[in-house]
């Protein structure tokens, strides 16, 4: 098992060895608390992938499972045509670099997104940020992002890559671009994009201040874990 961020954290070990073959999600969740009490808290937010995607409460895991403790979430250069269109890397972003990815003949508009660091938030000076990704799963839900963009906005073309690692004051920690064939689809797509990655996308973040540092983050899992019925 892979655990990241604020799980890592709790349970003092970034991976787990256990046999969970016939669990449900829920019942390893409720297993997991009770091995590594440092997990309750966090218990309500917590989800689990199977295989790097979202496992419903019911899901049971089966021998050969890859599974993964989620918290809530807040390279030589080939050319453009070459680079993946959903990316988790270390290197320094370009909007410029990932806007081409996208550009292409049918395009009548490309809009372009870029998130960056920035200093103070609430009042409190932010030194860095640290971000961390299960990266695999990641570019799997980056990739569902885009066929759910390509759907809705037929002609659409999406790229999104988010950096990881240390990261400093102004610097791009995520860059977004849609090109569609009108304007106004790709103001629409862009914003879907950004809000869906907040939302399923497993970044984390660490706030490192002046006087300490905390995982925070705005993402809310997927959408059963929010319903009430």
């Amino acid at each position: 098992m892979k655990l990241f961020a604020a799980a890592a954290d709790a349970v003092g070990r970034r991976s787990l060895q256990g046999d969970w073959t016939g669990l449900t999600a829920a019942q390893l969740l409720e297993q997991l608390q009770k091995d590594y009490p440092g997990l309750a808290r966090l218990a309500p937010v917590l989800s689990i992938a199977i295989n790097r995607e979202y496992a419903t409460p019911d899901r049971r895991l089966a021998d050969g499972d890859e599974v993964a403790l989620i918290p809530p979430v807040s390279g030589g250069a080939p050319g453009p045509a070459e680079r993946p269109l959903f990316e988790v890397t270390t290197d320094p972003l370009s909007a410029d670099e990932i806007a081409a990815r996208v550009t292409n003949p049918h395009s009548g508009a490309t809009v372009v997104f870029v998130g960056t660091v920035r200093e103070w938030t609430h009042g409190r000076r932010t030194v860095h940020l640290e971000y961390e990704a299960y990266a695999e799963m990641a570019v799997a839900q980056m990739e569902q992002i885009g066929r759910e963009i390509a759907e809705r906005w037929p002609g659409a073309r999406t790229a999104i890559v988010h950096r990881v690692g240390k990261l400093a004051i102004t610097e791009a920690s995520v860059v977004i671009a849609v090109a569609t064939p009108h304007r106004a689809d790709a103001f629409e797509a862009c914003r879907h994009a950004i809000e869906r990655l907040k939302q399923i996308v497993p970044i984390w973040k660490k706030e490192v201040w002046e006087d300490g540092e905390e995982w925070v983050g705005s993402q809310t899992g997927p959408e059963w874990m929010h319903r009430t019925e």
